[in-house]
Formats: structure tokens, sequence, C-alpha cells
């Protein structure tokens, strides 16, 4: 396999090995890893009815598909990607979240290549995407969504090939398509994957009630993935209340709102983002959105110095203390920036902590949404 950057194994071993222990398997070239190396066993949780065991927090791997494409977060060093995903195993991590349309291919890439050296009994999970793609010839036109069986049938087959697995763990539809095909029909596509075993479990991603519903009426809605943080707080309206209803499990993504409630993100920061970096391009990181947020994130800070963790940490926290939500996709393009939010896989916010971040979401404005579970 030829990454588009290369990968150096050289570079890659003094990475992995800087963050570790004098007593792991540095140098040693022959030792295969094991996940959850660091004895750092996090909480579990079933997802939905699937029967899988998942940690409350997952590896997100859209930022490590790398740049040159228009949703890309900007250029990306694939030695530091892997070394993030390994990081992030060798925790106590063990499901990984990409999509193909993640760096046009290269991020499913890169998670073969951090998986390989893993047994496959002891590899994480695996959770990739369908309907949206691209034009190979031109990899600055803008994708599009396309859910048309024949199209999610290639797609499934293609990124069993980029992943180097003989099947996927979870399957998910990535939006709801810009063509005119039902989702009866890619539904009913998506169980049949299932049924022939090229998936072990299916759901959606971005999908509103109304066509849960209709997916319902086909065949189980196994998982969904909406968007969910402090800002964005919409799917607690709707989508999580139906999922309670359903069975369904639900895993969220950008529970930082993609860096902005990290705790170190600042309007310079904002400023500096390189054109091919997809947020300097939204409202969220410019003018009174940007300062709105930048405030929220700010009063999360007395709440993390209690728990003695990051405000990432508690803002992915406080996404898990929803009821529905099983657990939270959280990026990283560097093994150091996973040690920032590990912990919030088993950090419970008090009531008065909730209390203190809904006063916050009121007095700064920021978003839209319930503030509270």
């Amino acid at each position: 396999m030829i990454l588009r950057h290369g990968v150096d194994p050289v570079r890659l071993d003094y990475i992995l090995c800087r963050n570790r222990s004098a007593s792991s398997q540095c140098g040693d070239r022959t030792a295969r890893p094991v996940a959850g190396e660091a004895g750092n066993l996090l909480p579990r949780q079933e997802l939905g009815t699937t029967g899988l065991q998942i940690t409350r927090i997952g590896f997100g791997a859209w930022a490590v598909g790398g740049g040159g494409y228009a949703y890309a977060w900007g250029e990306q060093d694939d030695n530091e990607s892997i070394a993030a995903i390994r990081h992030a195993v060798e925790s106590g991590i063990n499901w990984i979240d990409t999509a193909a349309v993640y760096g046009l291919g290269h991020s499913e890439e890169i998670v073969r290549a951090a998986i390989e050296p893993y047994d496959t009994d002891d590899r994480p999970f695996v959770f990739t995407k369908c309907g949206v793609v691209w034009d190979p010839s031109d990899r600055a036109k803008t994708p599009w969504r396309s859910a048309r069986p024949e199209s999610v049938r290639r797609e499934c087959e293609e990124s069993l090939r980029r992943l180097g697995v003989e099947r996927i763990d979870l399957y998910q539809v990535h939006r709801p398509p810009d063509d005119d095909v039902a989702i009866e029909d890619y539904w009913a596509t998506m169980v049949e994957l299932k049924a022939a075993g090229k998936v072990r479990a299916i759901g959606l991603s971005n999908h509103g009630r109304g066509l849960l519903d209709r997916a319902e009426a086909v065949g189980h809605v196994e998982s969904l993935q909406p968007a969910f943080s402090a800002i964005h707080r919409s799917a607690a309206a709707d989508e999580l209340p139906w999922c309670a209803n359903h069975g369904t499990g639900v895993v969220v993504y950008s529970p930082m709102q993609s860096g902005l409630l990290s705790g170190g993100f600042t309007r310079e920061r904002a400023a500096e983002l390189p054109d091919d970096d997809w947020r300097s391009r939204s409202a969220d990181f410019a003018g009174a959105g940007l300062d709105r947020n930048l405030a929220l994130a700010a009063a999360m800070r007395p709440v993390a110095r209690r728990h003695d963790v990051s405000v990432a940490a508690v803002a992915i926290a406080w996404t898990l203390s929803f009821p529905a939500v099983t657990a939270a996709i959280v990026g990283a393009r560097r093994f150091q920036q996973v040690d920032a939010w590990l912990v919030a896989g088993d950090l419970i916010l008090t009531d008065g902590d909730i209390d203190e971040i809904a006063e916050a979401i009121e007095r700064t404005g920021a978003g839209e949404g319930p503030v509270r579970p």
C-alpha cells in the first residue's frame, strides 16, 4: 500500500517510542502491539442492539485524511496520524470512525496502516461511511452525495479494500443524498450488505427524524451519528429522543465543535486558519459567532479545574451526559492531543456542573438547542 505522503518507518518508530515507557516494546520490530496495553480500561457501553461493546469515546479520523480537497483540515503528516491512532488504541480506545470521503480515501488508508500490527481479534472496531463520492481525476472538485444502490455496493467494496478488513464493523450512510434515491431504496441496500456479511452493523449519519422513521420501516436503524456539542445542540430535541425510543445507539461527532471547545482555540488561531482548512469558511469561526463560542469555552474552565481535567474533556463529557448518547467521536492529529481528552471517557459531570454549563450557554448565547440533558 502506498500512502499519498509516504510513511517513514524509522520516523514513525521514533514518534511512537518517544511516548512509551522504558518497559515498552520500543525498538523490538518483531513485537506486535496490544490494544489497551497502557492498562487504561475505559468504560464501555453497547451500541444500541449491535452487540458491539464500545468505549465511550472513539478516535475520529477525519483530519488525518490530509489536505487537498474541499472538506480538508489542511495538510497532515501521515506518520503523526498513525502514531496518534495507535496511541489512542494502546490507551484503551477500541474503535475508530472514518469515512470514504475523508481525504478522498486517504483516511481509510491511514486507518489500515495504523491497525495493521494488531492481531485480528485484538484490533479496534472500524466504523466508516458511504454516500459521498468524488471525481478521482479532479481532487479539487467538490464531492457530491449519492446513495444509488449500485454506488453503495461499490463504495462498500472499495472501503473494504482500503481498510484491509474482511468485514466493516459499522457501515453508515454519511448524509441524505442529493440525487433522487429514496431512503427506502438505499437503506434496503444497507440491510442487504449486512445480510451478506460485508458489514456487521448498519447506521445513518446526519439523518433527521422523518428519514429515521422511513428507514426503520425497512429495517432497524442500529446507530445514528449526529453532530452534537454544547454549541450545536439541536439533536437533543429530536434525534436523541427518537433513538432512545427505538433502541438505536448514538455516536455523536464534533463534541468539541471542531476545536472551538478544546480550551486552546483563540481568535488568533481562527484568523490564521489556512484556506485549505474548511473551518476558515465556517461562521462558527468568525465574527460574533466565534466570540460567543470562545466565551462558552472560557466558562467551562472552572469546571475543568474542579475535576483537574482539560476543557476538552469537559466539553466531551457534557455530550456523554445525555442518556441517549452511547459514545462520542473525538479527533486528533498528534498523539499528544489524545491525552487531553482521554479522561472524558469516564468523567462524570455533577448536577452542579451541568447547571453551570447551562447558565453559561444561556449567558453567552452560543449555539442553539436544549441546554441540559
